[in-house]
């Protein structure tokens, strides 16, 4: 099933060749960033720390909800991928 991946300008700038919004087959929000990751190496790593779970100030969403890695994804389902924002 293809989902959507819309991905930050941030992050997209960080890593070159990387693009931001793709398709790719999943069914999981974990098997959606492994499979960008095929496509640029590096990317996961900037999205996952090692427990796996997703970084603190990362944020993903899945058709408008929060979403963890074992989030299951719909044949159509959209993820975003939103970085914190912080100030003061």
């Amino acid at each position: 099933m293809a989902v959507t991946v819309i991905l930050p300008r941030s992050l997209v700038s960080l890593i070159p060749g990387t693009v931001r919004t793709c398709e790719v087959e999943a069914t999981t929000v974990d098997e959606a960033l492994a499979r960008l990751d095929e496509r640029t190496p590096g990317l996961r790593n900037r999205l996952v720390d090692s427990g796996p779970t997703i970084r603190q100030h990362i944020n993903v969403f899945v058709d408008g909800q929060q979403a963890r890695l074992d989030t299951a994804l719909s044949p159509d389902a959209t993820i975003h991928v939103i970085p914190a924002v912080s100030g003061g």
